[in-house]
């Protein structure tokens, strides 16, 4: 089992940088070629330092390339070998060391908006995504369902339908997640049953927005499941920051929701996004608590 955390490494620290679409104008292309080139640079730098603290486990900013879909863009950055340079670096390190490397677009890549503009620019920004995954070796673009638009139903099924015209290589790395306000783990598992897509099961969205359609025990079974001609779950986890059904996100992941997950999830194998504010901290401090006497019987924590 892997723990990670997402994106800005707080013990370094780690910043990305972006920019204004004005200063492009103004600046040029150039500008995005050296944001990028830094941006990447932090990354690598991210990595090293996790391999060095026993974390095989990362999320990827979604900000590498700034404007990257943008009609502004004219620069094949996908393909100019100091990009390269630096992705075939990362691409090394996370297959030498056996790293996870996930993604996890915005909340507005949406793709069940009734709106036609709004999910082809949804599409194109899971092809960015897609195309640094395929660089560096990453494997996971995690996404939820969206909006219900006034019809849950419905909303789903323009999701399934959505779906159907993506790319092979977008359909072999999308994952979908329950979230803690609209589409709860029953609707998730209704998607994958017309899609396959494999689930993200988010441990404290499930608090906040649970179901009585179906078991917990039934839905986790159902979540492993999906993951079987793929590769081994990746789940999430956070806790609330004023109680356990808070939607804010606590500055650490409490011991007792960690313990709490775990036994949830068994002796069955997983991969734990830790989704906390204090980001790199957040795993330290459990790693602290496993090695200070945690133990979960049939799990072995890759640190």
């Amino acid at each position: 089992m892997k723990l990670g955390y997402a994106c800005i490494n707080l013990s370094l620290p780690s910043k990305f940088r972006t920019c204004r679409l004005k200063t492009i104008e103004n600046e040029g292309i150039e500008k995005v070629k050296e944001l990028t080139l830094h941006n990447f640079n932090e990354v690598l730098k991210n990595i090293r330092w996790n391999i060095d603290q026993g974390i095989f486990f990362y999320r990827l900013s979604s900000d590498l390339v700034p404007f990257a879909t943008h009609e502004i863009m004219d620069w094949n950055w996908d393909l100019d070998e100091n990009v390269l340079n630096l992705t075939n670096q990362i691409k090394k390190i996370a297959i030498d060391y056996n790293i996870r490397l996930t993604m996890h677009p915005g909340q507005y890549s949406i793709l069940n908006s009734p709106k036609p503009e709004i999910v082809r620019k949804a599409i194109l920004d899971l092809e960015y995504h897609a195309k640094i995954l395929n660089l560096v070796n990453g494997r996971d673009i995690i996404i939820h369902v969206g909006g219900a638009y006034g019809n849950k139903e419905e909303a789903k099924t323009r999701f399934v339908e959505t779906y159907k015209t993506l790319s092979n290589d977008i359909k072999a790395k999308l994952r979908l997640e329950n979230d803690d306000k609209i589409f709860h783990i029953k609707d998730v598992i209704d998607i994958y049953k017309k899609t396959g897509i494999p689930i993200i099961f988010d441990f404290h969205h499930n608090r906040c927005n649970p179901t009585d359609e179906l078991p917990l025990k039934d839905a986790l079974d159902i979540v492993f499941e999906s993951w079987e001609s793929v590769n081994r779950p990746k789940m999430h986890i956070s806790s609330g920051k004023n109680s356990v059904t808070d939607t804010a996100h606590h500055d650490y992941i409490l011991n007792e929701d960690f313990v709490e997950f775990i036994q949830l999830i068994g002796n069955r194998e997983a991969d734990i996004m830790f989704e906390s504010k204090r980001k790199d901290e957040s795993v330290l401090r459990v790693y602290d608590f496993i090695k200070n006497g945690y133990h979960a019987e049939g799990v072995t924590f890759e640190m």
